[in-house]
C-alpha cells in the first residue's frame, strides 16, 4: 500500500521573493550548486516585478509556512523612488522601522552588480543592459545581452562552486549602505545561509 503520511523535514524553511528573472535564475543557480548549508529548505519566489514585492511578502509572512522570508531586488537608479517605497511598506507591516534592513537582500544599481563579481571586480554604475551588455560578453561570451531568458541562462550555466568563493570575497568588500552606488549586503546573507548555527533565524524574527 502506498505510504500518504507527509514528508516531514526538520530543516529550517526559509523563502527569497525574488524581483524578477534575473534575481530569480541566480539564486536558483546558487542552489544547485549546493553552496549553502543543508540545513536551510529555500523555496525561491519570482515576484515578476518589484511593484509585486510587498504584497508578495505579505502574504507569504503571513502564510506562516516559513522561518524567514527574503526578499531579493535592485535599487535601481537614485533616488531609488520604488526600492525605497518597498522598504517603507515593509517596515509599515512590520510596524518596525528597520524592518527592511532585516529582510531585504539588495544590490545598486542592480542584480549584476553581484553577479559580474563571479568574474571581475569591476563596479556595475548603471543599470541599463546596453551599457553592461559589453561586459557581459566580455566575461561570459553572451551577447547584446537584453536578459532574455536564454540569455539569462548561458550566464547561470557558466557559475560555479569556486568563482562562487570569488565572488563571495569581491562581494565581502562593498559599501554595505544601499544608498552607495556599487554596494550590496549580499554576502552578510551568505553568511548566514552557509552557518551551521541558525540562531539567526530567531534573532531576526525578534526585531521585526
Amino acid at each position: 500500500m502506498e505510504n500518504r503520511l507527509p514528508n516531514i523535514s526538520n530543516k529550517h524553511k526559509i523563502c527569497v521573493i525574488c524581483e524578477g528573472n534575473e534575481e530569480y535564475q541566480y539564486l536558483e543557480r546558487l542552489k544547485r550548486l549546493n553552496v549553502w548549508n543543508d540545513i536551510y529548505d529555500i523555496t525561491l519566489e519570482n515576484a515578476g516585478g518589484n511593484g509585486n514585492i510587498p504584497a508578495r511578502y505579505q502574504d507569504k509572512y503571513q502564510n506562516g509556512s516559513y522561518e524567514m522570508i527574503f526578499i531579493f531586488c535592485d535599487t535601481e537608479k537614485k533616488p531609488y523612488e520604488q526600492y525605497e517605497d518597498i522598504k517603507r511598506k515593509i517596515n509599515e507591516f512590520h510596524g518596525v522601522n528597520c524592518a527592511a534592513e532585516e529582510v531585504i537582500i539588495f544590490a545598486n544599481p542592480c542584480t549584476l552588480q553581484i553577479v559580474a563579481k563571479h568574474w571581475t571586480d569591476e563596479t556595475i554604475k548603471s543599470p541599463a543592459k546596453p551599457v553592461n551588455a559589453p561586459l557581459i560578453e566580455k566575461y561570459t561570451g553572451v551577447k547584446n545581452y537584453k536578459a532574455r531568458e536564454d540569455q539569462i541562462y548561458q550566464i547561470m550555466e557558466k557559475l560555479d562552486a569556486n568563482n562562487y568563493e570569488i565572488m563571495k570575497e569581491r562581494v565581502k568588500i562593498l559599501d554595505s549602505e544601499d544608498c552607495q552606488l556599487g554596494s550590496s549586503n549580499f554576502a552578510s546573507v551568505l553568511d548566514l545561509l552557509e552557518s551551521e548555527d541558525c540562531r539567526w533565524i530567531e534573532e531576526k524574527n525578534d526585531r521585526l
